[in-house]
């Protein structure tokens, strides 16, 4: 595996709305990078959850890669009887869209934005930005990702759902209308059905939205071959 140099815990800085910057991981796969992945971890988790993932990727082809990954902050989690806890939005029930937190998913989105508007300070533009999540981290990527008003490289969904799924006709940006989207689910999955993802699937590819779809063998979590797929298509998506 590659050297790769990281700093831990590092707080995002920026000239406006700063108390509302998240505290990040981030690691380089090299020298001055051209590209940038922000990775958004499930609930209960942080960002550390994914950092060792970059290892193994196989990035070959690839250029050289910022990899952030923020820590969400923390907040009573009503599904989980108000126990407080890493998240990107509250959970206020088990088929999580009939009711759904639209107040916090806006708060997360902007702060998203916020990493994205980093990024791009340090010379990355949009279109070489890829959004990736895992469970509610994967709701946040396309929340964000879907609304953004420049083309961003791709969006990474795994193991998550559309939220606010009603609104996303009239809210999505035109410019993300033909970006690429990675959607991976477990079949087994008994924390987000596979059902609700394939239902996002469908009302996504019915508005045009190109999806490559994968389903694995596995319960809510990720596996080798997921990781191998996911790899691919980042070169595909970034190696240009």
């Amino acid at each position: 595996a590659p050297n790769l140099p990281f700093v831990k815990n590092n707080p995002c800085r920026t000239h406006k709305k700063e108390s509302l910057m998240l505290e990040t991981v981030q690691i380089l796969t090299g020298e001055s990078p051209s590209a940038a992945v922000i990775w958004m971890h499930g609930l209960g988790a942080d960002g550390n959850d994914f950092v060792p993932i970059v290892r193994e990727l196989d990035l070959s082809g690839c250029p050289a890669i910022r990899f952030v990954f923020p820590h969400a902050e923390t907040m009573p989690v009503t599904i989980n009887n108000g126990y407080v806890m890493r998240a990107w939005y509250d959970i206020l029930g088990m088929d999580l869209v009939r009711r759904e937190d639209e107040a916090g998913l806006r708060k997360s989105q902007k702060q998203i934005e916020q990493l994205i508007a980093q990024e791009n300070e340090r010379g990355i533009p949009a279109s070489r930005i890829v959004l990736a999540g895992f469970s509610q981290g994967c709701a946040m990527t396309l929340q964000t990702g879907l609304r953004y008003p420049e083309k961003l490289a791709g969006l990474i969904c795994l193991s998550g759902y559309l939220p606010l799924a009603t609104m996303i006709k009239d809210e999505r940006s035109e410019a993300n209308r033909h970006t690429p989207i990675f959607m991976a689910h477990g079949r087994g999955d008994p924390v987000v059905q596979i059902s609700r993802a394939e239902a996002s699937r469908d009302l996504l590819q019915e508005l045009g939205h190109p999806i490559q779809w994968h389903e694995y063998m596995m319960p809510h979590s990720v596996c080798e071959e997921e990781i191998d797929d996911i790899g691919g298509w980042m070169r595909r998506v970034l190696s240009s």
